[in-house]
């Protein structure tokens, strides 16, 4: 990878990955539904609105419109923007330092970064969770908290639960993200190097990181897809006046109620929307990463 100052892998990688969110948002919603589905109930026991991937679109189309496929977008992108510009400028910093190069330094390092990147982008997640989930009555799932804007949704919690309530659901957000950031960054460098290696592709060709985050997505989907229901729950649930949630107590609580109640397949809720959303926005992200990369690095190396 071409070498350049963590400062620019900060704009590089929030830059990459909000053009991608652009992209993947409507998975996103779809993705929120279906993890909100049946919460806490027994599976063939409550009705089910949205059903599959495809159908789910369409549910989603008619009850909010086409642009409902877009709720929660600017609040997505202020997620990605503040999550991915920490955590890639924390990766650029370990890389820079040589941390990377030591024994499952890749994976330590895209852990790290991931977990202070969900920490800081966490009331963003928050907020665009609400919305995404908010829809009309004969079609709704899960808690309705009924946020009319990005703002209005961070006034109304700041003034209800203060300053902490911003940061409600963090507690399942940054091992979420901890497992896919460490997986995403280690298995992309590693899955390119690879790919390079075979000589399928010219080595500059951006096909080759194409190529390693089309692999790097299959890895990041496993992992994080209980950790991305648990955290979906966790951000969407009621809370009571102290703050304090309603069905969940933390992620070890939530992760055995839903087990228990729902099954553990139910960990996998939304799998299908989860890996076309994670699948193509690794992919984007890692793809417009690396080109940016390219072009960085080439202009520094053009100005000395």
């Amino acid at each position: 990878m071409e070498t350049v100052p963590p400062a620019v892998d900060l704009v590089l990688g929030a830059s990459a990955c909000c053009l991608a969110c652009v992209f993947t948002n409507p998975l996103e919603v779809v993705k929120t539904r279906l993890q909100l589905q049946g919460e806490l109930q027994a599976r063939g026991t409550y009705p089910r609105p949205y059903q599959g991937f495809i159908a789910s679109v369409a549910a989603v189309a008619r009850a909010d419109g086409l642009w409902g496929l877009q709720k929660g977008l600017a609040a997505g992108l202020l997620y990605q923007g503040l999550m991915n510009g920490v955590r890639f400028y924390c990766y650029s910093l370990a890389c820079q330092a040589g941390l990377t190069q030591q024994p499952g330094g890749t994976v330590v390092a895209g852990a790290v970064a991931g977990a202070l990147g969900a920490f800081v982008g966490s009331p963003a997640y928050l907020i665009k969770t609400q919305l995404q989930a908010q829809t009309v009555a004969a079609m709704a799932v899960g808690h309705q908290h009924n946020h009319q804007t990005v703002l209005g949704a961070l006034e109304t919690i700041w003034r209800q639960q203060g300053l902490l309530g911003l940061w409600q659901g963090v507690g399942g957000a940054v091992p979420r993200v901890m497992v896919g950031s460490a997986a995403q960054l280690a298995t992309f460098a590693s899955a390119k190097a690879w790919v390079q290696k075979q000589q399928w592709l010219p080595e500059d060709s951006w096909l080759v990181a194409l190529a390693g985050g089309m692999i790097s997505s299959i890895a990041v989907v496993v992992v994080m897809t209980p950790f991305d229901v648990v955290s979906t729950r966790l951000y969407n649930q009621p809370v009571d006046r102290a703050g304090r949630g309603q069905l969940y107590g933390g992620l070890t609580d939530c992760m055995v109620k839903i087990w228990r109640q729902e099954g553990p397949l139910a960990l996998y809720k939304g799998l299908g929307p989860a890996y076309l959303r994670l699948g193509p926005h690794t992919i984007l992200s890692m793809l417009f990463w690396d080109e940016l990369r390219k072009l960085a690095g080439r202009a520094q190396h053009q100005g000395t």
